[in-house]
């Protein structure tokens, strides 16, 4: 809130009048208040016929505003029309355009919020339909043109709203280039200063884009062809017809002329604060170039821009200064021409204060102001809750003088919202401003205990707002201060904000400002910290280095400690290239294996919360000169180590690198030795980059450190640098407590408790013991605790068995105990489990697996942590069989909580017994029951053997044992045998059904001589079991064998077969010698018969086709091959077969099957329609098809 001396209209001070100005602050919203306009449409919204339509009221107040509407100056029912609907809580309206049409809601349309303090309205918000149409279809002749004529392609856009955006493009999308010659105007046409041949097109395209509906529409093509004087002779009669020609008479140069505007003067209105365009294109030969100048004085720097090839001058932002005379002059070679335009400048009111919302308390004095401008001048009308002022109910406190109301000696209940019209000609400005009638004592806005920081000498702003009715005063104190801060350095503004000019350390501290009215007063405290300025110390320098080189530029900072700088590094004012060769580090930037392209300028720029430092430096890159060769080795120790900035907690420790030995230090490893707890050993502490040669380490009380470095390159380690001098931290209370505390027992009445001790180096001090505590959890006991040393395990005995405790186990030292440890859960000892699982139920699901399930035991009898429950089964016997055999119990583990499991790979038709133990961490429980089961038949497994004995002519004998696996009662066996032939090919299958008590068996009459396979299964009744196979062959008769002789060993039979390979070669060389003497086919003797006069000079002597010449043989040789043929379409083709192709018959007789063959008979037709007819009727030769194509 602002305190302001306030004037009359008059310009007369009034007395003892203050003005509530309420800019950066409002009213809370948990106060009483009228309404107040947060978000509404635009006044001119244009909508998306494709959207619904969604009219923005939104206000804030307390009581939370009602909302109405008008449509059209009258009362608009919104619960009357089902497609409008009101968002809860906001005056926003959302019509539902879907099935319906835009145009039913176009209209004027205002939003009122209101309740008991007040009326805030609206703009009136006109609703419109964006429009896109079409183009009116036309007629568009093509153009004939002189060359060097002017042209004017006219565009004439269809009227749509908002209006389209105009551009012209070819039939490609590719907008046509425009220069100083050829460019569009303002109005869409598309204008030639004068036209060329290369003018000549037929895809003059002029599009129109309506961006609200996301369209675009599209005239059609014109056609401009452009003559020079030479063609116009030729072509003019072919174009009169239906084609208008611009000028007959010839195009030379000439002064320019203007296209647009007409005339020499012109006049031209704008608005202020719009965007002025004014426009001239002209024509002559050569093209004329424009220029622009005001008469009455100069064109406005910063807002003038000159487009379209200086065709147009346009200004932003237009004040009434830019109001005259604007000439643009036209020039060419030949002359000039200019034109004036007469701009005026006009204004729809403007505000120059604009009403604010106005509280007052109780009997005080407070003035609304609207006061505006504009051309013609507007005139101003006042309104109170919406109803012009004049109409309003009386009030003596209230008084208008033209753009002002005065309050003086307002009261509880004169509460109410203002509003201000301003209008003329062009437009209206609607304002909103409440008088709101409050007593209220002081609150603090601003946030509790804020935080400020600055940098040292720079200004510091402390915020105080706050709300108050009266108005409160502001007073700040510092620290424990009580007098008031006022007066150099300190200014405290209106709003509350104390400022300090020029901020020093000396003003760090706690601030308090106090907000007091007559109702009460309210404070708030804040605090501010003066922070060192960021600054480079060790700046980038200049540097030249050879290509392939290495430079380092440096870049130290000195900062507040409290801050943490971030470097960033520029080169030439942009972002470091993306290569690994440069590497940033902590205060330096490396660039390896230098390059030409590296030159440049290198900045350095560090940066904090507050404040930023920056240097820059050049580099220089050179060729490079030749080098010894190089040598890489491990680095040489660091040197110089020095310790500074000493604290309790941290120290900072510098070094001078070693040689690196032309392999750059990729890092630094910093170790320390504890000379209190465990001297001569070294302890890894950090590492660092190689481009930094400082560390900021974080130390730990009570340890007497020495600090070496170890330096890395690609080579290896270099050997430790010489230690530093000592530091000794001093000793404090433990940081840290013992971790993996643990509680578990190893009796049943016991709880041992575990721990990780403490390093020496995080005791932090001497006489470092442990502090034990315990309780039993979940009972209102209090802490049982020890305090023990140089251990890490503790046994509390006499405990009740697995019972739940809570533990924590504290560090303490000398100097203090660590900070309180969280407590964990841990169990006393366990013992077996003393009930066994009940009611175990077996169901069998197949001969191989079964289902086991029981009941749980109770927790409380597992007497410890439950692993899960354990089954132990063993086969008793086979179902078939009496005896007992030697039991091999088995054992599945089903842990967590299970209460069913399965029993897998059980053996078929067998008899078993089971039970179930619970077992916990010391074992297990006591079985339950055994139970008893059965499993069902399987199938059998293979018979142990299957063997062939007495193989004969015509039978043999098959001998098998049982199955070593039954798995039931045997049923039977099946025997299926078939023949194999030489071929491996498989005969007839045969099937035999075997009683289960027989163990061999014997085939008869089976063919002598013969291979068989044969296939043996057993079967129970759940089915037939795996399959065994074997095969045997029948022997054969010793006198048949005797008779029966190889063919292939005969001496007759192989002579024959060498006599058949030597014919078949034979008659190959006969066939290949009788190809390439070329032997005359039919086609070739009928040649031979009738020669052709003009094919005959081309034959060589032996009668072949001589070497044929192509058309372009005046450039180029192609000589196909001989023998080479000519197509049916009469050109000629190379490296086809050797058949003449030439049709010697007349029109269909000569022709070819699919495969190529001539099939046409040659009968003496030929001559014969030769004389009788005038033309011959054959097909050409191949040397008068070329010839004849054209």
């Amino acid at each position: 809130m602002l305190r302001k001396r306030c004037l009359t209209p008059g310009g007369a001070p009034l007395i003892l009048l203050v003005c509530h100005l309420i800019t950066a602050l409002d009213v809370p919203l948990d106060l009483q208040q009228p309404p107040t306009l947060t978000h509404q449409s635009p006044k001119d919204y244009i909508v998306d016929p494709r959207e619904n339509i969604v009219i923005q009221c939104e206000a804030k107040g307390k009581p939370t505003p009602n909302f109405s509407w008008t449509r059209n100056g009258t009362h608009f029912d919104i619960e009357k029309d089902a497609r409008v609907t009101m968002k809860p809580n906001s005056g926003t309206l959302l019509i539902d355009i879907t099935g319906g049409k835009v145009e039913a809601y176009e209209g004027v349309y205002q939003c009122t919020a209101r309740n008991e303090h007040g009326t805030a309205i609206s703009n009136n918000i006109v609703i419109r339909q964006s429009r896109s149409p079409l183009w009116s279809k036309e007629r568009v002749d093509p153009i004939l043109i002189q060359e060097g004529n002017s042209l004017i392609l006219e565009c004439r856009p269809p009227v749509g709203l908002p209006p389209p955006i105009i551009f012209w493009m070819d039939n490609y999308f590719q907008r046509l280039t425009q220069s100083e010659r050829v460019s569009q105007g303002l109005n869409g046409d598309l204008y030639f200063s004068n036209v060329r041949t290369e003018d000549t097109r037929n895809d003059y395209i002029c599009y129109a884009r309506f961006n609200h509906t996301q369209t675009i529409q599209q005239k059609q093509p014109i056609s401009v062809k452009v003559l020079s004087m030479d063609a116009i002779n030729e072509t003019i009669a072919a174009f009169l017809n239906d084609t208008e020609f611009y000028s007959d008479s010839p195009a030379g140069e000439r002064r320019p002329t203007f296209m647009i505007p007409k005339g020499q003067t012109s006049n031209k209105l704008v608005l202020r604060g719009h965007m002025l365009k004014l426009e001239c294109i002209a024509e002559g030969l050569p093209t004329p170039e424009i220029h622009w100048r005001k008469e009455s004085g100069e064109l406005p720097n910063k807002r003038t821009f000159h487009e379209n090839f200086q065709k147009t001058l346009k200004i932003i932002d237009v004040t009434e200064a830019d109001a005259g005379l604007y000439r643009c002059i036209a020039q060419n070679s030949l002359g000039s021409v200019h034109h004036i335009i007469n701009v005026t400048v006009m204004a729809s009111p403007y505000w120059i204060t604009e009403p604010k919302n106005l509280v007052l308390a109780p009997k005080e004095t407070g003035i609304l102001i609207c006061r505006a401008n504009g051309s013609p001048d507007p005139s101003i009308t006042w309104l109170m809750n919406g109803i012009p002022i004049e109409n309003s109910p009386k009030d003596l406190s209230r008084k208008v003088e033209g753009d002002s109301i005065i309050f003086s000696d307002v009261q509880t209940g004169s509460s109410a919202v203002y509003q201000c019209n301003v209008s003329n000609e062009f437009g209206y400005l609607l304002a909103n401003a409440f008088l709101n009638v409050l007593a209220e004592p002081p609150r603090i806005l601003t946030p509790t205990n804020q935080m400020y920081q600055v940098i040292m000498n720079n200004r510091a702003l402390l915020d105080c707002a706050s709300f108050g009715s009266p108005i409160p005063k502001i007073n700040w104190f510092k620290d424990d201060q009580t007098s008031i801060l006022d007066g150099d350095p300190y200014v405290i503004h209106d709003n509350g904000t104390l400022e300090i000019h020029v901020a020093q350390k000396d003003n760090n501290g706690k601030y308090t400002c106090i907000a007091m009215n007559d109702l009460g007063k309210a404070e708030n405290r804040v605090q501010l910290e003066v922070k060192d300025p960021t600054r480079i110390i060790k700046q980038p320098e200049y540097r030249v280095v050879q290509v392939a080189g290495k430079v380092i530029f440096e870049c130290k900072v000195k900062h507040d400690p409290t801050f943490t700088p971030t470097i960033m590094w520029l080169k030439n004012n942009e972002e470091l290239p993306d290569d690994e060769r440069f590497i940033v580090g902590e205060d330096s930037l490396t660039i390896g294996e230098v390059t030409e392209i590296d030159e440049g300028t290198y900045t350095c720029i560090a940066n904090t919360s507050l404040d930023k430092d920056s240097a820059s430096a050049e580099l220089t890159v050179v060729a490079a000169t030749p080098a010894p060769a190089i040598i890489y080795d491990r680095p040489d120790p660091s040197t110089d180590l020095e310790l500074t900035d000493e604290r309790e907690r941290s120290i900072h420790l510098t070094w001078t690198p070693g040689f690196d030995h032309n392999s750059i230090i990729q890092k630094y490893i910093v170790e320390y030795e504890d000379g209190l707890h465990e001297p001569g050993v070294w302890h890894y502490l950090t590492e660092v980059p190689g481009t930094k040669t400082n560390a900021h380490l974080k130390l730990s009380p009570h340890v007497l450190y020495s600090f070496r470095v170890v330096s890395v390159n690609e080579v290896g380690r270099s050997q430790p640098s010489y230690p530093s001098r000592q530091y000794q931290t001093a000793p404090a209370a433990p940081d840290e407590n013992p971790s993996k505390v643990e509680g578990a027992g190893n009796e049943p009445d016991n709880l041992v408790i575990t721990w990780e001790t403490l390093t020496g180096i995080q005791s932090n001090g001497p006489g470092l013991q442990y502090k034990v505590h315990w309780r039993q959890k979940d009972v209102d006991d209090d802490w049982t605790s020890v305090t023990v040393a140089n251990v890490s395990k503790y046994i509390v005995s006499g405990t009740q068995t697995f019972v739940p405790y809570e533990i924590k186990v504290q560090a303490l030292n000398d100097l203090g105990i660590a900070p309180e440890p969280s407590a964990v859960v841990g169990y006393s000892g366990e013992d077996l489990p003393m009930a066994a699982p009940g009611n175990v139920r077996v169901r069998v699901e197949n001969s191989t697996l079964a289902e086991v399930q029981w009941e749980p035991v109770s927790p409380k009898s597992v007497r410890g942590h439950q692993k899960g429950y354990k089954i132990y089964y063993w086969k008793e016997r086979s179902v078939f069989k009496r005896s007992r055999r030697h039991v091999e119990k088995k054992i599945l583990t089903f842990s967590g909580d299970k209460t069913h499991g399965k029993l897998p790979g059980l053996e078929p038709f067998s008899l078993y017994k089971l039970n179930v133990r619970v077992f916990n961490g010391k074992g297990e429980g006591p079985p339950s029951p055994d139970e008893q089961f059965e499993t069902p038949e399987g199938v059998p497994s293979a018979p142990a053997f299957l063997k062939i004995l007495n193989p004969m002519l015509d039978s043999l004998t098959l001998e098998w044992g049982a199955p070593s696996h039954r798995n039931g009662l045997l049923t039977g066996y099946t025997l299926e045998y078939q023949p194999i032939n030489n071929t491996h090919e498989l005969g007839p299958l045969v099937k035999i059904i075997i009683p289960a008590n027989e163990t061999n068996w014997t085939l008869k009459n089976l063919n002598y001589s013969t291979r068989y396979k044969f296939y043996f299964h057993a079967q129970t009744s759940k089915g037939p079991g795996n399959i065994i196979t074997e095969e045997a062959v029948t022997i054969m008769d010793e006198a048949m064998a005797s008779r029966q002789v190889d063919i292939a060993t005969q001496g007759w039979f192989i002579g024959l077969m060498c006599a058949i390979a030597l014919l078949i070669l034979v008659l190959l060389i006969f066939c290949f010698v009788k190809r390439n003497k070329g032997g005359k086919y039919p086609v070739k003797e009928k040649e031979d018969a009738h020669p052709d006069p003009e094919i005959q000079p081309m034959k060589d002597d032996d009668g072949t086709f001589g070497e044929y010449r192509s058309l372009e043989s005046d450039t180029e040789d192609h000589k196909p091959l001989k023998g080479s043929r000519t197509p049916s379409n009469g050109t000629v083709k190379k490296e086809d077969s050797d058949d003449s192709l030439v049709d010697y018959g007349e029109g269909g007789d000569g022709q070819f099957n699919e495969d190529g063959s001539f099939i046409g008979q040659y009968s003496g037709k030929k001559e014969k329609e030769t004389a009788e007819g005038n033309e011959s009727s054959e097909a050409p030769s191949p040397v008068n098809a070329m010839n004849s194509f054209v």
